[in-house]
C-alpha cells in the first residue's frame, strides 16, 4: 500500500465526504475524533460505515477515538465490520495501546468474518509526553503496525507550550527533536514514517517546502488537512523522471557486481544502490497503481 497523501475528512459531513471521493489522495481518513464534536459522533459513525460500504478508489482509513475512551468501543463496533484498510490511532502512550487495540480487533474481525489482522494500524505516536518516551519501544513492532506519524498540536498542549512554531513558521526545537525521533523509530520498526499535517492550508509554499523536506529526510508520505494540499504532497513524494533516470544509471553502474562504482566523477557504494532501487521500485509501483 502506497501512502504518499492521507487526507483527513470529518466523518459527520456528507458534503466533505462526497467531495473527498474525487480527491487524488492515496488514502482518505474518515475522522471520528478531533474534527467531530461528541454529540455528532453517532451520526459520523453511521456515515463512515456507509462510506466504507461503497466502492472507493482510495484506501479508506478511520481515525478512531483514543483507546480506552468512552467513544472507542462504539467507534470500533461501527466501522470494523466494514473492513477499513486501517485505523489511525490518536494519543497512544506507546505500543502497549496497540496491543490492546489488536485484541479488540481480533474479536471483531472474527465476528465479521474478516481475515485476522487484515486491518492495519497507524499511531500518531507523539501526542503525550509518555508517548515520546515510549518511541524506542516500537523497535519491537506490535502487530498490524503499518507506519508511524507524529503530531504537534496535542503535544504542545500537553507540554503547556504557548506555540510550536517560530516567527518564520519553523517548528521549535522540541518539536523538531520529536519529529526526528519518530522518523528513526519508524525505520527501526521497519515501517514507513508519515509527516504531520501543515495546518495552514492557505500556505501553499510552506506546504510544498515541508513536504519536499520530509521526502528528502526519509518520510514516505504526509497527512493533508484540506483537499487543496493533496496534489502538492503527491508531487513531493513521487520520483521525478530525472530521479528515476539517475537511479537507473546508478543500478547500471553496479551491474558488474562490484561493491563500489563510479558515476559522473563520483564514487558510489551500497547505500547509493539501495536508494536507487527504492526510487525505481516506488516509481514502478505508482505506475502500476496509476
Amino acid at each position: 500500500m502506497i501512502l504518499r497523501s492521507l487526507l483527513f475528512v470529518p466523518a459527520d459531513s456528507e458534503k466533505k465526504l462526497a467531495k473527498a471521493k474525487t480527491s487524488p489522495a492515496d488514502a482518505l481518513i474518515l475522522d471520528l475524533e478531533d474534527s467531530v464534536t461528541p454529540d455528532n459522533r453517532p451520526k459520523a459513525r453511521g456515515l463512515a460505515r456507509d462510506f466504507l460500504s461503497e466502492k472507493n478508489r482510495q484506501a479508506i482509513w478511520v481515525r478512531i477515538n483514543p483507546v480506552g475512551g468512552r467513544d472507542f468501543v462504539a467507534d470500533m463496533a461501527a466501522v470494523v465490520p466494514s473492513a477499513p484498510a486501517g485505523l489511525i490511532v490518536p494519543k497512544p502512550d506507546g505500543p502497549q495501546d496497540l496491543l490492546i487495540l489488536d485484541a479488540h480487533l481480533l474479536t471483531l474481525e472474527t465476528q465479521a468474518g474478516l481475515a485476522q489482522r487484515s486491518i492495519q494500524l497507524l499511531p500518531v505516536a507523539t501526542e503525550t509526553p509518555t508517548a515520546v518516551l515510549s518511541l524506542q519501544d516500537y523497535r519491537h513492532a506490535p502487530p498490524r503496525l503499518a507506519a508511524l506519524s507524529w503530531g504537534a498540536e496535542d503535544l504542545s498542549a500537553a507540554l503547556g507550550a504557548a506555540m510550536n512554531r517560530d516567527g518564520d513558521g519553523e517548528f521549535l526545537f522540541i518539536h523538531k527533536m520529536v519529529r526526528a525521533l519518530v522518523l528513526i523509530a519508524a525505520k527501526a520498526a521497519g515501517v514507513d514514517a508519515i509527516e504531520t499535517l501543515h495546518a495552514d492550508f492557505r500556505d501553499s509554499k510552506g506546504l510544498e517546502r515541508a513536504a519536499r523536506l520530509a521526502q528528502r529526510e526519509g518520510f514516505s508520505g504526509m497527512f493533508a488537512i484540506h483537499p487543496d494540499q493533496v496534489e502538492a504532497i503527491n508531487a513531493a513524494f513521487t520520483p521525478s523522471k530525472a530521479d528515476v533516470a539517475y537511479a537507473q544509471k546508478v543500478v547500471t553502474a553496479f551491474a558488474s557486481g562490484a561493491g563500489v562504482a563510479a558515476l559522473d566523477g563520483k564514487m558510489l557504494d551500497q547505500p547509493h544502490l539501495k536508494q536507487a532501487r527504492h526510487v525505481i521500485a516506488l516509481a514502478e509501483a505508482l505506475q502500476r497503481n496509476g
